[in-house]
Formats: C-alpha cells, structure tokens, sequence
C-alpha cells in the first residue's frame, strides 16, 4: 500500500534550502539533489516499513550520493507518513526529530 506523506514545515525548508545551496555550487546540482530525493520519498511512500526504527518510532534512511538523510514517523491508522526532517547528517542530531503539529 502506498502512503501519501507530508512534510514538516522545517523539513520543507531544509529541503529547499539544500536545493538553493547546491545549485549555487554548480548549475543542475540542485537539480540532481531534488531527484535523488524525489525518488527516496517514493521508496518510503511505497515501502514505509523498510527502514527500521532509530528512535521513538522515528525511521531514517539516506538520501543516495549526498550526505543527507530523510526522518520520518509512519501513521498506520491515518495510512500516511510525516516527514520529520531532511537534515545534512553532520548537523546536531537532536533536530531531526520534530513531532507533527497536530
């Protein structure tokens, strides 16, 4: 089954914020990091219960050939996935574990 997901407003702006900075780095690079992070969002989406829990229940997995990581918490009962952060993995690790609002 497939889960729709959401991103928290702090993950959305890191994800842009990356994007920006990386194709400030070099043109089309930022391009390249918005599609590996695409495709890891649909892999999560279509897969949620691949990656195991790190904390809480809390699931992480990498973002392929940059040095990122998708946080997320599975929402079996509302059958959808809120995106906790999407974080530089050498940024403090505390702030990639941020609740749904609710």
């Amino acid at each position: 089954m497939v889960y729709p997901y959401l991103l928290n407003k702090h993950a959305h702006e890191e994800y842009i914020a990356a994007y920006e900075w990386y194709e400030l780095k070099q043109e089309g690079l930022g391009d390249r990091f918005m599609l590996a992070v695409e495709k890891k969002l649909l892999q999560v989406s279509q897969h949620p219960e691949h990656y195991g829990k790190t904390h809480l229940n809390f699931r992480q997995t990498k973002i392929e050939n940059f040095p990122y990581m998708i946080v997320y918490e599975i929402f079996t009962r509302k059958q959808q996935i809120h995106i906790a952060s999407i974080y530089h993995q050498k940024r403090k690790q505390k702030k990639k574990y941020r609740r749904l609002r609710k």
